[in-house]
């Protein structure tokens, strides 16, 4: 199960003003923090399709808009608190995946090129406690479901639920949030279009 034959899912919301990034405001508007949260995903996208795939899915609450690139399929959301949405991502996939939100526009398709050749799951821990991917070579639902999020302690309550498995372990990573981690994610990717669309915002405010 070589990179090529993986899944890459990207769950995410449409970039809408009040909708996306809120705890960005303040310092920012919730029209800037749309505006941060479109250049977050369209960098993301980026990198996944410049990432040897067997398929790559968004797996959107919302509508696509100019930012969907090329390559990338779309398909809903399921209902369900955030644990069941990754759930029926997976559920989607009949082979090996790898999962990531939309506020780690840092990745790079490097990052996302797993090999499962050895590993039954890949797990991506961030900064904030949470974890940024998820990779699994059986893209079982139950892994997922039912796992508390958006805690401290969701990232380790998602690594015991992989206890037993072979797992691998990629970078920690830190989230977009708030303006904080913004400055961050943007230091850590000065080239991508996050990082500009958050100079000009920030120039802007001066």
């Amino acid at each position: 199960m070589t990179a090529p034959e993986v899944t890459l899912l990207v769950i995410a919301k449409e970039p809408r003003p009040g909708r996306v990034k809120t705890r960005l405001t303040p310092p920012f508007t919730p029209e800037e923090a749309a505006a941060l949260a479109e250049a977050a995903l369209a960098d993301t996208l980026d990198a996944v399709a410049r990432t040897p795939a067997r398929r790559r899915v968004l797996v959107l609450d919302g509508s696509p808009g100019p930012w969907l690139p090329a390559g990338v399929e779309v398909v809903p959301q399921c209902a369900g608190g955030l644990d069941e949405r990754l759930a029926g991502a997976f559920a989607g996939c009949d082979g090996p995946a790898l999962l990531i939100g939309m506020d780690t526009p840092q990745v790079t398709p490097e990052l996302l090129t797993v090999d499962f050749a050895d590993c039954d799951a890949w797990f991506g821990p961030a900064a904030d406690g949470g974890f940024w991917a998820l990779g699994l070579a059986g893209p079982d639902p139950d892994l997922v479901r039912g796992v508390p999020m958006s805690t401290p302690h969701t990232g380790a309550a998602q690594r015991r639920r992989l206890d037993g498995l072979r797992v691998r372990d990629l970078p920690l990573l830190r989230d977009v949030d708030t303006a904080r981690d913004a400055a961050a994610v943007a230091g850590a990717a000065p080239d991508g279009r996050f990082a500009a669309r958050l100079a000009r915002l920030t120039a802007a405010r001066r």
